[in-house]
């Protein structure tokens, strides 16, 4: 029995005494603990230590607080396992060496055994759950078959992933074949995970905001809707799809136990385009944090009372910043502990 269950209860639908709280990527930079880990370990070491995963995923329940942990690990894990070489650079970000281009790449690009590809994830809920020992929530993740298609495609980060965009739009059927692998293969992970122990799910679509409503309903949503449809019968999915607030009404629609919400679209206009009751989670801008605790205790407060008490978790509207002091996202989570209307 998890002690502190709010964040689960909201999920549900359950009205609650105040919302919920946690922060994307919280488990990250801004914390001296996991920077200590980080100057001794690379990425991807890190990712797949199960030890040092159960490590991190907890400092923020510990240091700041929070209602649910994250598990620290990374989307471009499931390309990996399926066939795609991914390195992190410093400074860089995610760099592909071989990116997809044609139908060739693509036909090598397979569907793996996800308990022997990505088995050091699973050990790595298992022994954060211990750590946890029933204290909060644990949430899985995975990207949205989109953002990981725009990296595995554009071979690197990109602001606007139009190397992505085009060979999507030039060769859909290509794209489609791609993009259910994908979505295959996460659908395999997620369904791992939640045997593994996981409480809830969230699925990231950082990138489908480069795209126009009607491609978004195209190239992303109708693939991130199958993971959602596969995975909601056995615990609440999150989606969060960042610049996507015009496919907030037709998400609302589907099976999804709450929709993210970041800083572009104000509670109002969620609200309305969800119909009101729908869980939603977000949107405190993250650089927020880098004001003083007053002005973040009276920002997140306002931003609670715009989106109302219940069917409510507060978060920011996307990852946590590296360089917020460790004082300001305390002050963000208290702020939302000691709401009173």
């Amino acid at each position: 029995m998890i002690k502190n269950d709010l964040f689960l209860r909201i999920l549900k639908g359950e009205a609650t005494e105040r919302p919920a709280v946690w922060m994307m990527r919280q488990a990250g930079r801004y914390l001296p603990e996991f920077r200590a880990l980080r100057d001794q370990y690379d990425f991807f070491t890190r990712c797949r230590t199960p030890e040092l995963v159960a490590e991190i995923t907890t400092q923020p329940v510990n240091i700041v607080g929070v209602d649910a942990a994250i598990l620290f690990s990374d989307i471009l894990v499931v390309p990996q396992a399926m066939g795609i070489e991914i390195e992190m650079k410093e400074q860089v970000g995610p760099f592909l060496p071989h990116p997809i281009r044609n139908q060739a790449d693509i036909d090598r690009v397979y569907l793996p055994d996800v308990t022997e590809a990505l088995g050091y994830v699973m050990e790595g809920i298992r022994l954060t759950k211990e750590r946890l020992a029933d204290r909060v929530p644990l949430i899985g993740f995975a990207g949205a078959p989109w953002t990981i298609f725009c990296y595995a495609v554009e071979g690197k980060g990109s602001k606007n992933f139009d190397i992505a965009k085009s060979f999507a739009f030039s060769h859909p059927e290509w794209a489609d074949t791609l993009l259910q692998k994908i979505t295959d293969t996460t659908i395999l992970y997620l369904k791992e995970k939640v045997k593994a122990g996981v409480d809830a799910l969230q699925l990231f679509d950082s990138w489908g905001g480069v795209l126009s409503p009607e491609d978004y309903e195209r190239y992303s949503w109708r693939y991130t809707k199958q993971i959602v449809e596969a995975l909601s019968a056995e615990v609440p999915v999150i989606v969060f799809a960042k610049g996507c607030w015009y496919a907030l009404e037709a998400m609302s629609q589907s099976k999804a136990a709450a929709l993210g919400v970041d800083w572009s679209c104000s509670p109002a206009v969620a609200r309305k385009l969800t119909g009101g009751k729908k869980v939603l989670q977000g949107n405190l801008d993250p650089a927020w944090l880098l004001s003083s605790p007053e002005v973040i205790r009276e920002k997140t407060q306002q931003m609670i009372r715009a989106f109302g008490r219940t069917h409510y978790i507060a978060n920011l509207g996307h990852g946590i910043l590296p360089n917020v002091p460790v004082a300001n996202a305390q002050a963000f989570v208290e702020a939302v502990k000691q709401f009173k209307e």
